[in-house]
């Protein structure tokens, strides 16, 4: 199931920002030197906001509740206390906007 998350011009780069989908838990849709990134929005370990709470540096994203840590491309987690790896989209560019597979992810 393809799912358009926001315009390509919604999210500048090096950042990040939340998207809500009827139905769905929220995703984050990040940009990093001009190549998008989703991945689910919420930290496995702690349950908070990666786009909103999180800091972005690279290709890493840090839940500041706990300082874990999260590959933004493959989803691995990469540090204690985050064990379970974030669940990563394969991301499609159609008319300026952001697509994903819902149905897809690693």
């Amino acid at each position: 199931m393809k799912l358009k998350l926001c315009k390509t011009s919604a999210v500048d780069d090096a950042s990040m920002i939340q998207v809500s989908v009827p139905g769905r838990a929220p995703f984050a849709v990040y940009k990093v030197e001009g190549q998008f990134h989703v991945t689910d929005d919420t930290c496995t370990h702690g349950k908070s906001s990666l786009a909103d709470e999180g800091e972005l540096e690279g290709h890493c994203i840090t839940c500041t509740w706990h300082d874990g840590k999260f590959d933004i491309r493959t989803g691995q987690a990469l540090c204690a206390p985050c064990v379970v790896p974030l669940r990563v989209y394969p991301v499609t560019i159609e008319d300026d906007s952001v697509v994903v597979d819902a149905g897809e992810g690693a």
